[in-house]
């Protein structure tokens, strides 16, 4: 209070005020899980260019992006705001904002709401209602069912595969205005690359998850027999659904020759993993989902299929031509 009331007379703040104000920005800026709102960020933009091909809008794109990264942002705050009490238990988690106190619960919740609202208004506004629409079911099975779940089934990790698989498919309807086959395919690709992805992050901290109340796989497979058995079994599965956007006309020869050859690269490490279970087999296989994604990702950028233009937005090019010279 005395540092407060010295602020508001004008006198030099105390030190602790001084550095109150970025420590309390940093710590909104960890409730957006800033790593994982850049991978959503990555991919909301690879869907929003595939489906627009050639005829690509950047400032549709910019609006995308930043649309579906508040949305993003505001589902990582309440996902914060609803495991404060796991999270607090957790070694890699406890010094969260809210564990720590940096942020209260009702802080963190006004701000995941609000992230939320504006990210879907921009995105209804900027580009297409059905952006909007996928954006909000995104946030709202994260939120309401995800989240609240992992704590009571081993299932969680597959519910939660559903809304980390729709980022790419906000950016296709942002840039069609529809859903179809190409969006499914690439759904389908970010639902199966996530099991050896997660299962790998369960086993390497499957005691702190356990510490978490967390229901993951590992802990009712203390010898991850079942947990590596199920990541190399989706391994496999994504070596042909990698290849669905040249079957489906998305992408061309170039990308179905080199999501085999990446696809078969994650196989390898999962099959490590299931071979040999322990830390470091799963810590290549979690190192090996790093390099797939962003690889099918810049291979379907690469080598689009030819020409089939969507039309831009007419909104967007009344403004982009009322700002020409």
């Amino acid at each position: 209070m005395k540092a407060e009331a010295a602020t508001l007379t004008g006198a030099i703040p105390l030190p602790s005020t001084v550095e109150s104000t970025p420590s309390r920005f940093a710590a909104f800026l960890e409730l957006t899980k800033p790593r994982l709102t850049m991978l959503v960020l990555l991919t909301v933009a690879a869907g929003y260019v595939a489906g627009a091909r050639r005829a690509s809008n950047p400032a549709v794109v910019l609006w995308t992006v930043l649309g579906a990264g508040l949305v993003a942002a505001g589902a990582s705050a309440w996902n914060q705001v609803l495991e404060r009490k796991r999270d607090a238990r957790m070694r890699r988690t406890a010094s969260r904002p809210i564990p720590t106190g940096i942020v209260t619960p009702v802080e963190g919740a006004i701000f995941g709401t609000v992230m939320a609202i504006v990210g879907c208004v921009l995105l209804a506004a900027t580009s297409r209602p059905i952006a909007a629409v996928v954006a909000a079911s995104t946030f709202l099975l994260y939120v309401l069912i995800y989240t609240p779940l992992k704590p009571r089934t081993t299932l969680n990790t597959a519910i939660g595969a559903i809304p980390g698989a729709l980022p790419p498919v906000i950016g296709w309807s942002a840039a069609t205005g529809r859903l179809g086959i190409e969006a499914t395919a690439l759904f389908l690709i970010l639902f199966l690359w996530q099991f050896p992805h997660f299962l790998a992050i369960a086993w390497i901290y499957r005691v702190d998850y356990r510490r978490g109340g967390h229901k993951m796989l590992p802990s009712v497979d203390p010898d991850g027999s079942i947990t590596s058995r199920q990541a190399f079994w989706y391994a496999l599965a994504l070596v042909p659904v990698g290849l669905l956007p040249t079957v489906v006309g998305l992408a061309g020869p170039f990308y179905f020759a080199g999501a085999f050859v990446v696809g078969l690269f994650y196989l390898v490490a999962a099959t490590r993993f299931m071979t040999t279970t322990n830390d470091a087999s799963a810590r290549r296989l979690l190192w090996s989902s790093f390099l797939y994604l962003p690889a099918v990702l810049a291979l379907l950028l690469a080598n689009p299929t030819p020409d089939v233009r969507i039309a831009a937005l007419p909104a967007i090019d009344r403004v982009v031509a009322a700002d020409s010279p």
